[in-house]
């Protein structure tokens, strides 16, 4: 009876202001670039009117490839063109702000050292792309353009990264819309409107698209003009599912109050006061009146669904939320292996590149594979093998500037040795000389340390993991090894590739925490090891301790740190598959960096939690000493209770067309979801396939999943192309920690094979977790 009265007011309410909450325009026509640069707030920045202009810049690309180029930045405010040639004919090319990842001013590249001297540094600078696009190396004309770049390019990359999701969607649509218009006349055809329903991946009847067509057109004219063109385009994104969602909490008068939205939020398992609803209209609702009112409209909902505050991930959980002051060996440790190979190990190049993207990823363990160099110079590259050489100098610079720019967690240097005493003690100096006091050359209490530190206590610190002289020896010693015939073509650590090594005294003294050892067994290791002493494990040396000896590997593991890499055979550098080393807490757990798939997406979603710092504390079962645990046998009881996963996977918005260059190819998508955790849970469903719609595909399909040990596992939701003939195609993925993972309606922003956005790209699912 209250409830009915209230309705009805705001119905009399709504009645009487209904031009004041007019549904807002999507903002999708074609944007002039006056209203494009209005809308990015930058209409009168002198750096940006340059950059409009364009500019002759060089592309440093080699000794001899040093050819000058023009780059404009587009009136869209979010596109750079350039133009190349190739054989006397000139072809024009585009890159999108939201695809850079940084922009360094001066000669801070491996391209820009090596072959840019010929430009003064203050007329140099590299724009850096997300995934594993190459670097762009730049050098200006005089130093006023190269800064006004540098700028102009830093405010746009700014204001791209505080773009909501549905700004992000205007932008596509633009650049669509730009691309569909074939004879620029700002208005559209019906076949330029049926190109552009191939290029974002729909095809659409014949029948249902002139009929749509001619609904919008208004002039009749058969020319859609910009309102048109906004009307076609608000028409086609319409999100059915979103509207049945709303007017289920909003009822007849389509508008949310806060006591509605307080409503909605209780249902997704949301902090749900009335307070927190009315700070969540205030941020996402687009109408001014309906905010002023405390009320949202469809817009507004579809904004914060759309935002990272509806994402999948929680976002209480991408900031640091764990403890950070236990043991090193309590945590999982983001760790690459051969960290400075861009391609294969077999003739891949070397670069310092390949650290910094590392280092940028939140990486905390970097391995230098270190050799004897021309000019007593020590060199990095992979031994006997064709792959580029880099001064080890250069790679202890690149660390230095790079290691705390996105986490400020402790980095390991894990050094693999085949440098002779006198080069070892070069190395030594280098890293003193360089890295100054953010090497960790002593102990922390000033005593020999009896146990590891925490990364809270060694924050802005970089430790070496290596061999150690034992306690007393002051001269270069041999240190003896027993090797193990069994595994061959394994690293040094594992003690393969020599019996004895010699080692400097200077090299020795800087290895704190993380002094390197031959592991003999787990019933010596107990006995005899410091919790200061670690040993390396090959993949296959891993798998068979956790077979035969799994708990007993885990309380290891609480008390060492263990480092597990890749076999040495596997030419093209691929991986294995990290969550089976961290169902034993494995800590230290190096993968390829430079090779994207499965098993990278998987150390990504693992290493997306906790402020991406690279630390992850391992689950209580994990860190006891006297556990129970076994992942090949979990039993109920032993500090974990399992979990009913239910996800009902719903629609997909504007995925990613996969062959660009063949307008009719439309991708057929299905959803697979992948849970990776211990063997009995690991598991993996798919939706039918829905064909030739990649821009708004409906499912509507529930896939359920048993989990016994959740705090081990990891969600991995995979888009791919349905193909009758030959192999599925990829198109997105997203892969995160399942106690991250939110319930109720969430979008999961689908990332590409490399990790880079697929912005706009989305799925929308619903999700339900009940511990059973």
């Amino acid at each position: 009876m209250i409830c009915g009265k209230r309705k009805k007011s705001r119905l009399e309410n709504q009645q009487q202001q209904q031009q004041v909450f007019v549904q807002p325009c999507s903002g999708v026509a074609k944007l002039s670039g006056h209203r494009a640069f209005k809308k990015l707030g930058l209409t009168d920045d002198e750096d940006i009117k340059m950059m409009l202009k364009g500019s002759l810049f060089w592309k440093i690309k080699g000794p001899r490839q040093q050819k000058q180029r023009l780059y404009r930045l587009q009136e869209d405010g979010m596109t750079i063109w350039f133009e190349t040639r190739f054989k006397r004919a000139h072809s024009k090319h585009v890159f999108s702000i939201l695809h850079i990842e940084s922009v360094r001013e001066g000669c801070h590249s491996e391209g820009l050292r090596k072959f840019g001297g010929s430009f003064p540094e203050a007329q140099c600078f590299t724009i850096v792309f997300r995934g594993k696009r190459k670097n762009l190396d730049l050098a200006a004309r005089c130093v006023d353009e190269a800064q006004c770049w540098v700028r102009g390019l830093t405010k746009l990359m700014a204001r791209a990264e505080a773009m909501s999701q549905r700004e992000k969607l205007e932008h596509w649509i633009h650049d669509i819309l730009h691309q569909a218009d074939k004879n620029k006349d700002n208005k559209m055809s019906f076949k330029e409107i049926k190109n552009m329903l191939r290029m974002i991946n729909i095809d659409m009847n014949d029948i249902y698209a002139y009929r749509l067509f001619k609904e919008c057109d208004r002039s009749n004219n058969d020319r859609l003009e910009e309102h048109e063109i906004e009307e076609f385009c608000t028409r086609l994104m319409a999100r059915p599912e979103l509207e049945e969602i709303f007017h289920r909490y909003s009822g007849e008068d389509c508008v949310l109050s806060a006591d509605e939205l307080r409503e909605f939020l209780r249902d997704q398992g949301e902090e749900a006061n009335l307070q927190r609803a009315r700070d969540i209209i205030q941020m996402y609702e687009l109408n001014e009146k309906a905010r002023q009112h405390n009320l949202m409209m469809l817009d507004g909902f579809m904004m914060y669904l759309l935002s990272s505050a509806g994402s999948i991930l929680s976002q209480a959980h991408t900031e640091v939320y764990q403890d950070m002051s236990q043991p090193l060996c309590h945590y999982f440790i983001s760790s690459s292996h051969n960290t400075y190979l861009t391609d294969n190990q077999i003739g891949g190049t070397s670069s310092t590149e390949a650290y910094i993207r590392a280092l940028m990823k939140g990486c905390r363990c970097v391995e230098l594979d270190c050799w004897e160099g021309s000019n007593g110079e020590p060199i990095i590259y992979h031994g006997h093998t064709l792959t580029t050489k880099i001064l080890f100098r250069d790679v202890i610079e690149c660390i230095r500037d790079y290691a705390f720019k996105h986490s400020s967690y402790p980095v390991i240097l894990s050094l693999e040795n085949h440098c002779g005493v006198e080069q070892q003690s070069t190395m030594a100096r280098h890293m003193k000389t360089i890295l100054g006091d953010m090497l960790l050359t002593e102990p922390l209490d000033g005593d020999v340390p009896k146990h590891l530190p925490s990364p809270e206590q060694l924050k802005w610190k970089i430790l070496v993991k290596g061999k150690k002289l034992p306690e007393g020896k002051s001269d270069p010693e041999r240190v003896s090894y027993i090797s193990n015939p069994e595994e061959e073509m394994e690293e040094e650590d594992d003690e393969k590739a020599k019996d004895v090594a010699q080692i400097s005294q200077e090299l020795s003294d800087v290895v704190i925490y993380c002094s390197s050892i031959p592991f003999r067994s787990l019933s010596h290791a107990q006995r005899y090891q410091k919790p200061t002493e670690m040993s390396s494990f090959s993949e296959r040396k891993a798998r068979k301790l956790i077979k035969e000896s799994g708990n007993s590997f885990i309380r290891y593991n609480t008390r060492y740190l263990s480092r597990i890499y890749p076999l040495g055979l596997k030419m093209n550098s691929s991986n294995y598959n990290p969550q089976e080393m961290w169902n034993v807490g494995c800590q230290l757990v190096a993968l390829n960096f430079q090779t994207p798939g499965a098993e990278m997406d998987l150390n990504d979603g693992r290493f997306s939690v906790n402020g991406r710092c690279g630390y992850v504390l391992k689950p209580a079962f994990l860190r006891s000493s006297q556990s129970t645990f076994d992942p090949e046998a979990p039993r109920r009881g032993a500090g974990q209770r399992p979990v009913a996963l239910t996800i009902k996977v719903l629609t997909a918005q504007q995925l990613p067309k996969l062959n660009k260059e063949k307008s009719s190819s439309i991708v057929d998508p299905f959803v697979r979801i992948e849970i990776h955790g211990v063997p009995t849970d690991c598991c993996k469903k798919q939706t039918e396939y829905r064909l030739n719609n990649g821009f708004n595909p409906c499912w509507d399909e529930t896939l359920t999943f048993q989990i016994r040990v959740p705090e081990l596992a990891l969600v991995r939701f995979v888009v791919e192309d349905y193909d009758t003939t030959s192999c599925n195609d990829f198109v997105g993925q997203f892969t995160l920690p399942l106690p991250s993972l939110k319930e109720g309606y969430r979008h999961i922003h689908l990332l590409s094979k490399d990790g880079a956005s697929l912005s706009p790209a989305t799925l929308f699912v619903h999700v339900k977790c009940k511990k059973m």
